[in-house]
C-alpha cells in the first residue's frame, strides 16, 4: 500500500484506472490527470469468518474464482473491471437480492487520500459498529473522496441449487409478494425472469408460489443486460419504451443509452461539494468526473 499511495502522491490530478468496463460513467477524466494502477492480489481469505482482503486492482473475475473454490461468493458484479473500479462505481450485482448490495458488504476500505496519504475506514469484522462508516461513502463515489486500495467484503455461501425461470404472463411487481426471497427479478417488459435459488424444496415451493400468476419455464440466466445503468421509480419505469431490463425491487434499470442528467435540489448539490472540498481541496483526484 505504500507504493500506491507513492504514485498517488500529493500533487497534480491524478486517476486510478482498472479495466476501464464503467471508464466514462460520471464524465471523462481530464486529458492532463496522471494515470496510475492500484495494487492486484487476494491478501488473506477465511471462508470461516466469510471474509476476504483483496487488493482494489485484482480483477473481478479472479476474487469470483478464488471464492468458488470454497463454495462461496460475493456482492461484487460480474461484468469485469475490477474489485476498486467496481466498487468506485457502485454498481451493485444483478442478483443484488440474493448476494446483498454492495454498500453493506464492504467492511473496510483502505484508500489513499488527496494528500497521499493511507486511510482506513470500517473493520474487519462482520460486527463492525465503530467510527465513521467511510466504506460507504467512499462506495459509488467515483473516486473522486479518495482512490481505493485494498477492502475486506463479506462474502456469503453459494446456493446448492440456483434456477432461473421465465414467464411471458406474470405481473412482476407481484413476484416479491409472492416469493419470500428471490435473487433476481427481472422485466424487459415482454417477460419475465426470476432467479430461485436455496436447497432443492425451497426452490420447488418456490416455483410452486409463482404459478399461481402465471406459467414458468426454466432457462438458462437472465437477460443480456444493454450498457448503461439507470434509475428509476415503478412510475418512471412504466413509461419506459424502446431496448430495457429492470431489475424490479431494486429501481436499477439498463438501458442502451445514459440516463440524463436530472435536476438535484440545491442543498444536494451543497453538501456534495463542501464534502468534495473536504476531502479533496485542490480537486486533484479523479478531475473531471462528478457523481451527480
Amino acid at each position: 500500500m505504500n507504493e500506491f499511495a507513492e504514485l498517488v502522491g500529493n500533487s497534480g490530478p491524478v486517476t486510478v484506472a482498472g479495466g476501464k468496463t464503467r471508464w466514462h460513467v460520471g464524465g471523462d477524466v481530464h486529458p492532463e490527470a496522471r494515470e496510475v494502477r492500484a495494487p492486484v492480489g487476494v491478501v488473506s481469505y477465511d471462508p470461516a469468518e466469510m471474509t476476504v482482503r483483496v487488493n482494489a486492482g485484482t480483477s473481478t473475475t479472479e476474487l469470483t474464482s478464488v471464492l468458488a473454490e470454497s463454495g462461496q461468493r460475493c456482492a461484487l458484479p460480474e461484468r469485469g473491471g475490477t474489485v476498486g473500479g467496481s466498487l468506485a462505481v457502485g454498481e451493485n450485482h444483478v442478483e443484488v437480492l440474493g448476494r446483498g448490495w454492495l454498500t453493506t458488504s464492504v467492511l473496510q476500505v483502505t484508500y489513499i487520500s488527496a494528500e497521499g496519504k493511507i486511510v482506513r475506514g470500517g473493520g474487519p469484522t462482520v460486527k463492525n459498529v465503530s467510527g465513521f462508516d467511510l466504506p460507504r461513502l467512499i462506495v459509488g463515489s467515483l473516486g473522486t473522496l479518495g482512490l481505493i486500495g485494498e477492502v475486506i467484503l463479506r462474502t456469503n455461501p453459494i446456493p446448492p441449487q440456483s434456477q432461473w425461470f421465465e414467464s411471458n404472463d406474470a405481473d412482476p411487481f407481484s413476484v416479491t409478494s409472492q416469493v419470500l426471497r428471490p435473487s433476481a427479478v427481472l422485466w424487459n417488459g415482454a417477460s419475465t425472469r426470476v432467479l430461485l435459488e436455496g436447497h432443492e424444496l425451497d426452490v420447488a415451493a418456490s416455483l410452486r408460489s409463482l404459478s399461481e400468476i402465471g406459467a414458468w419455464n426454466e432457462v438458462q440466466g437472465g437477460f443480456d443486460l444493454p450498457k448503461h445503468r439507470w434509475s428509476l421509480t415503478p412510475t418512471q419505469l412504466n413509461t419506459c419504451t424502446g431496448t430495457f431490463v429492470a431489475s424490479v425491487a431494486v429501481g436499477t434499470v439498463w438501458r442502451d443509452e445514459p440516463q440524463p442528467a436530472h435536476a438535484l435540489p440545491p442543498s444536494v448539490i451543497d453538501i456534495s461539494k463542501r464534502l468534495k472540498s473536504n476531502f479533496d481541496p485542490t480537486g486533484r483526484l479523479n478531475p473531471g468526473r462528478s457523481v451527480f
